[in-house]
């Protein structure tokens, strides 16, 4: 330190041969030299020492004060020791290590009711097992036999908790360890009996209500539920209400999703199939209606399999692939969806008409194997192709001839093309060949007939009229010119009812305005009477009493106030001759035409007859 403050060391000093010269001193550092402590004697430190001690203890000898405190610290630190020593506790026994045939009777007592103190099951059976053997002579065998009854009453009481908290089981197996003495054992049976009752109760209560949920009743669920409130159990006061009332509002749920599901499904369309899948796959497979759900899923899933077979039916393939593709997995549909549209795309080659597409779609539809859900669809499709694949031929045919005018080969193509069924792709072409040839040859066999009415009808006398009528009654309503056959001879009946009526008119004298009013009474009298006796004759019932009767009633003069009665008579006894016709008219059209053309002009039923003679005109030639 004395270097770094720039004294000279003295040890290592030595002499210079230069004249000596004092260094300059700086007076910092004497001073710092200077006021550096200096160690003290260690005999002046125990002198001291020694001195405090002395003064110590003559001050604790000289004042009264300081022994009376020393005296009371000595005699509390010796009372203490005392009382500790005195009221020291003994040593716990350890029970477990206690061999208990020599064990006294309160050391038992005593372990018992540390081991009944643990409160479980086993360890109060243990306690009891401690005390029982006291023999009744025993000091303590009062003692032991109210813990005993105590004890085997806390037993029960477990019994009843885990009762309560919903171990059944646990609490019959509990009460069923209860001693055979004391009163507890006699409550054993009741308890149990109880217990079970109020058991099967609470699980009716809650089967009844999960039936309800499956039957999507949920009210009369929730009714049930409330009625677990009543249970004499917490456990399913509690709890298992609880978790029904989760089930009931979860089931509640699903419910209304099922029927929102069911209205989409009746209303019908792809949209409205796809948003009740979307609904119905969305209940889990732990809801009670699960299975309907599935029902539900399972119709959407047909529904949609019918809405892609009408879109075949309309011959749009691409719909029905597309509507197919969308049935979900969940749908159960998987082997229909896979043959269906297999043998859409073989029906897609039919359209095509060629003998090769039906070749074709026939090699498709044989792919679909026996015991999947399109077999016999299958078969019945390849049986028809192939009657189709010949029918095409038989088409092609009717289409050559019938380019011929030649009469045996129109009717040839006729012939052919109705050999080609409805079901075949080309049968509207077919028809529409037949129904061409047919109105080429109606016309040309029915044409002259017309004509020759015309003809004879536009002399306009009542002959030539009904010679017309009958001509065009040969042409049937359901020929090509049976409406303009129709039209005329209704127009020449009407021309010839007028002529007739003119006749009767001319053929009468008309009344006078000063004519005797007994003379008219007469003329009524006359035709009542005349009308009278044609019921009368009508209710012979046979066809000439009926056409007897149509000629007595005619005989009412148009003038008579009784004419419309009798006209009235005479439409309704001509119904009555088409009836006797046509009902004959399979066995016997011979007769069936006499008696149609018993019918007089002028009535509906005679229009009628008229259309329906050369029906069977048609089967007389047959």
């Amino acid at each position: 330190m004395t270097r770094d403050r720039g004294i000279p060391n003295r040890r290592n000093r030595k002499p210079s041969s230069r004249p000596s010269q004092r260094a300059p001193i700086d007076k910092s550092s004497a001073q710092a030299v200077k006021e550096r402590p200096q160690p003290e004697a260690k005999p002046e430190r125990m002198a001291i020492v020694l001195d405090r001690f002395h003064k110590a203890r003559k001050w604790l000898f000289s004042d009264w004060r300081a022994l009376i405190a020393l005296s009371l610290a000595v005699t509390g630190s010796a009372t203490a020791l005392s009382l500790a020593f005195l009221f020291k506790l003994p040593a716990v026994p350890n029970c477990p290590s206690i061999f208990w045939p020599l064990a006294s009777a309160s050391l038992r007592i005593h372990c018992a009711e540390i081991a009944a103190g643990k409160r479980t099951t086993k360890d109060l059976l243990e306690a009891i097992e401690l005390v029982k053997t006291l023999p009744p002579d025993h000091p303590l065998y009062d003692e032991t036999k109210r813990l005993i009854e105590l004890w085997a009453q806390e037993i029960l009481d477990l019994g009843e908790e885990a009762f309560q908290n919903g171990k059944l089981g646990d609490a019959i197996e509990t009460a069923n360890k209860v001693p055979k003495i004391g009163s507890a054992y006699t409550q054993v049976e009741g308890k149990i009996k109880r217990w079970k009752s109020i058991w099967s109760s609470a699980e009716s209560l809650y089967r009844k209500a999960e039936d309800a949920l499956r039957k999507e009743d949920w009210r009369s669920a929730l009714t049930e539920a409330g009625r677990l409130l009543s249970i004499d159990n917490r456990f399913w006061q509690t709890t298992k209400y609880q978790e029904l009332s989760n089930k009931i509002t979860a089931t509640r749920e699903d419910i209304t999703k099922l029927a929102k599901a069911k209205n989409l499904i009746e209303s019908g369309g792809l949209q409205n199939f796809q948003e009740a899948i979307k609904l119905v796959s969305s209940i889990g497979n732990q809801s009670y209606v699960y299975q309907k759900a599935q029902e539900v899923l399972a119709d959407a899933g047909q529904k949609m399999l019918d809405l892609a077979e009408a879109a075949l039916d309309r011959r749009d393939l691409t719909t029905a692939l597309d509507v197919i593709k969308q049935i979900p997995a969940a749908a159960n549909l998987q082997k229909e969806v896979e043959d269906f549209e297999v043998l859409a795309n073989a029906m897609g080659r039919v359209w095509n008409g060629s003998p090769e597409d039906y070749d074709a779609a026939i090699a498709q539809a044989q792919k679909i194997a026996a015991g999947r859900p399109f077999h016999n669809k299958a078969q019945q499709l390849i049986a028809r192709w192939r009657t189709e694949k010949g029918e095409m031929a038989q088409l092609d045919r009717a289409r050559q001839l019938s380019q011929s005018n030649r009469p045996e080969d129109l009717q040839a193509a006729i012939e052919a093309a109705s050999q080609v069924s409805s079901s075949n792709p080309k049968s509207k072409e077919a028809q529409q060949i037949i129904d061409r040839i047919t109105s080429d040859i109606q016309n040309q066999e029915d044409r002259p007939l017309i004509d020759q009415a015309d003809q004879i009808a536009n002399r306009g006398d009542a002959n030539s009229l009904q010679q017309a009528i009958d001509i065009l009654s040969r042409i049937s309503s359901r020929r090509a010119l049976g409406g303009e056959a129709a039209d005329k001879r209704r127009e020449y009946a009407s021309q010839l009812q007028s002529i007739r009526d003119r006749e009767r008119t001319l053929s009468q004298p008309s009344p006078s305005p000063s004519a005797d009013p007994t003379v008219q009474n007469q003329e009524n009298t006359s035709a009542e009477q005349i009308l009278q006796d044609a019921r009368s004759i009508a209710g012979g019932g046979t066809v000439d009493s009926v056409a007897e009767a149509i000629r007595r009633a005619d005989a009412v003069s148009i003038a008579s106030p009784m004419r419309p009665e009798a006209q009235s008579l005479i439409n309704e006894w001509s119904q009555q001759l088409l009836q006797t016709a046509m009902s004959q008219a399979s066995a016997d059209p011979a007769g069936a035409i006499a008696i149609a053309q018993r019918i007089p002009l002028g009535t509906p039923a005679h229009d009628q007859a008229q259309t329906l003679i050369p029906l069977w005109q048609q089967g007389l030639r047959r």
